[in-house]
């Protein structure tokens, strides 16, 4: 199979004639796939529906330390679910609050506290002339959006294979002090699947800000998607990390079950040092009572412990890991001999993050979606949906079964080789 980097002007024009013909029957299949977002599929979701089972009306609703979960109370969450999501950010139960089942909303509210109220008693940013945030690119879209809703600017800074560029960020922070933080997402990073290096997780945890209300958002969302539970990623603490460098209020963690047990009836939590979790709950308690005990009961009879929890996990990585290895077995297949295009096969997370020929992202997206196959937007993993280079297109297998993976794999194949053959016949 000849790359297209080398085929003639001809070659290239016979080429494409091809694939316009192939593209028209994909056209007339009229598909309907969706590839946008990283959502469990109905089977995923089957997993969890015995957690159902262990509450009825008959349940004595109470914790080890006999808190009755119906009633108002455990502002920063019942101990069994401390000790529970302690488990998935490595960090001790103390460190921990348990919130509602979005960590989204947790990292929204801990933005918004600090443009009102500032951190641990610094100035509200609200306050200041400029308040920057560091965004390692690509990145989660909905990161950048939450910093992009309160006017915040974004710096891009750009991933290696071992985390984002450190250099960089130490420099950055050592010298702006309106730099107030980072997006993080270590462990199986969203898009690319990367986990974070040790030596770059010593390297966050002894970063000398110039601002002291600078925190580190460290979004391990994939802290148990391990695609390959024998040969999983394995994540350097932060939080202890950070204790040894004399930095305990540096970060901010998150974590939650949203695609472990259910994505809409979950719960998420928060670590942090002391005295972070000291001021947060000082704002909590006028914000709210409590979160939902009984949710938090029934997670933690349901899943145990961390051994309970990888076991689970595996139900799912059966699931998924078919989605994704179809998918690069196709890619491998299709676009790798034709040299346009490449991506980062990770061993855990719920992306695929395919880097296309440069100025092409948005002509293959909008091309698979004329064929019937919707993705994310070309630029969504960037701040302000800004792809410099037009290159990087999200990819989400976990929704469709396998055999719809599959086909979406191999119309997105399609798209990719007649885009980047227009391309190349325009150069």
């Amino acid at each position: 199979m000849k790359s297209y980097m080398t085929m003639t002007q001809e070659e290239l024009l016979n080429e494409k004639h091809a694939l316009e013909k192939e593209f028209q029957k994909i056209k007339d299949l009229a598909l309907d796939l969706n590839l946008t977002r990283g959502k469990p599929s109905s089977d995923q979701l089957d997993l969890s529906m015995e957690m159902y089972d262990m509450v009825s009306s008959k349940s004595v609703l109470r914790t080890e330390a006999g808190t009755d979960c119906r009633n108002y109370g455990s502002l920063d969450g019942i101990d069994e679910a401390k000790r529970l999501m302690a488990g998935f950010m490595d960090c001790k139960e103390d460190q921990v609050i348990v919130y509602g089942n979005a960590s989204l909303s947790i990292m929204y509210d801990t933005i918004s506290r600090s443009m009102t109220h500032g951190v641990l008693g610094s100035t509200p940013w609200y306050k200041l002339d400029k308040v920057k945030f560091l965004c390692p690119v690509p990145g989660y879209d909905r990161h950048f959006a939450i910093t992009e809703f309160f006017g915040i600017e974004m710096i891009n800074i750009p991933m290696t294979e071992n985390g984002p560029d450190m250099d960089l960020i130490e420099r950055l922070v050592r010298d702006d002090a309106s730099i107030k933080g980072i997006w993080c997402v270590p462990k199986y990073s969203n898009p690319q699947g990367i986990t974070y290096s040790d030596e770059t997780v010593r390297r966050f945890a002894a970063l000398k800000p110039a601002a002291e209300d600078f925190r580190i958002y460290w979004d391990n969302a994939y802290a148990v998607h391990d695609l390959y539970p024998d040969d999983r990623d394995v994540l350097l603490p932060i939080m202890e990390e950070c204790e040894k460098a004399g930095n305990p209020d540096l970060v901010y963690q998150f974590c939650s079950t949203s695609k472990v047990t259910f994505s809409g009836a979950g719960m998420s939590a928060m670590g942090m040092s002391e005295r972070n979790r000291n001021d947060i709950l000082k704002q909590m308690a006028v914000q709210t009572i409590g979160h939902d005990k009984i949710k938090q009961w029934v997670h933690t009879r349901y899943l145990k412990n961390m051994d309970g929890v990888r076991s689970h996990m595996a139900k799912h990585a059966a699931i998924v890991r078919p989605k994704f290895e179809a998918a690069h077995e196709i890619f491998t297949r299709e676009i790798t001999p034709r040299g346009i295009g490449t991506w980062y096969k990770p061993k855990g997370g719920y992306f695929i993050c395919f880097e296309a020929l440069e100025g092409c992202a948005k002509a293959i997206v909008a091309k698979a979606n004329e064929a019937g196959i919707t993705l994310t937007a070309a630029g969504a993993p960037f701040p302000y949906g800004i792809d410099p280079k037009d290159s990087i297109i999200r990819i989400a297998p976990t929704f469709p079964n396998l055999e719809e993976m599959k086909k979406a794999a191999e119309v997105f194949a399609c798209c990719v080789r007649l885009v980047s053959v227009q391309k190349l016949l325009c150069e």
